[in-house]
């Protein structure tokens, strides 16, 4: 960010960020200290706040407009394990000063371009001046039929395990961004830095599937799908020649730039990893189509604890870490 005076904070308030507002009835213009949701018959409220660190969850160089739209998307993905359609959104922002007013500019394009598309609106939020790095804050509030959430403890031994889309390509694209020499040019390059910087939400296919239980895919596919382990006390069972992996993934495994380990470890994929039962595979798949999004079959929800990962011969893998941690 390269900062210069800002006229106010509550007037550029008013010129960047309440006309996102302007969509929502209860959002009252941004005017007043809190927002007024009401869901919709028979339906629950879903809510879910994820955060970005400049040098953490995406990089200084990154553009202002996209970054918006990453904070946004990793927010709706979460509404998507859930199966819930998105309503409303608050937002936090911590910038340094001095403010850099063409980058929130830019910043609420991004957020613009996403909310028409993805059906939402800002309803409120807050700023504030920081000594670190910028820290952008979003809370997404979706609507979920009663009975309907996707709850992670609802999976069942038995039941198989399906991810959505392919694994890995942000993974690949961080590395790039950090300058390491992935042996990927051109198109699968750009594919793949794109896959980091702009994680595709699955929310059509979250609101559709016949799932159990869901979760998506940000500190590793690996890490995640323990998240279902531990809510519903049992382990899983995947195979890795199972998990789909994109033509660029499968350039740079071929070239040995990476390991399978890696790419099912290395999170920001944002794509859905869900059980269902095993009589449900019909309904999965017509589900997916109708959703545009492709679901692979990779595993099975088995008795026991914790997640394994066979080689193609059926035998145990060694993964190590299963994912990112903060702490």
């Amino acid at each position: 960010m390269n900062g210069r005076p800002l006229p106010g904070e509550f007037a550029f308030i008013r010129e960047v960020f309440a006309p996102l507002a302007a969509g929502e009835e209860g959002a009252f213009g941004l005017l007043d200290d809190a927002a007024v949701i009401e869901p919709a018959p028979g339906c629950r409220l879903a809510a879910s706040v994820d955060m970005l660190v400049e040098g953490v969850h995406f990089l200084a160089g990154d553009p202002a407009f996209q970054v918006a739209q990453k904070l946004l998307r990793v927010n709706l993905s979460d509404l998507a394990a859930m199966g819930a359609r998105p309503r409303v959104y608050l937002l936090g922002l911590a910038i340094p000063k001095p403010v850099d007013l063409d980058w929130l500019r830019d910043f609420a394009r991004g957020l613009a371009a996403d909310q028409e598309r993805f059906a939402i609106a800002l309803a409120g939020g807050d700023t504030a001046a920081t000594t670190g790095p910028p820290t952008l804050s979003l809370t997404a509030i979706g609507e979920v039929e009663a009975g309907r959430a996707l709850l992670r403890s609802n999976a069942a031994a038995g039941e198989h395990v399906y991810v959505s889309g392919t694994i890995g390509d942000a993974a690949l694209g961080l590395r790039l961004l950090q300058g390491a020499d992935m042996g990927l040019a051109g198109h699968a390059r750009d594919a793949a830095i794109a896959r980091y910087r702009l994680p595709e939400p699955r929310l059509r296919l979250g609101m559709a599937v016949p799932a159990s239980a869901a979760v998506d895919v940000s500190d590793g596919l690996i890490a995640d799908l323990g998240h279902i382990c531990i809510a519903s006390g049992l382990g899983a069972r995947i195979e890795a020649a199972r998990v789909p992996v994109s033509g660029a993934a499968r350039a740079a495994l071929g070239r040995g730039a990476v390991g399978i380990a890696d790419l099912l470890t290395g999170g920001d994929d944002y794509e859905l990893v869900f059980t269902a039962p095993a009589d449900r595979g019909n309904a999965v798949r017509e589900a997916a189509a109708r959703a545009s999004v492709p679901v692979t079959r990779i595993g099975t929800m088995t008795e026991g604890e914790g997640v394994s990962v066979l080689d193609r011969e059926g035998a145990p893998m060694e993964i190590g870490k299963a994912g990112y941690a903060h702490f």
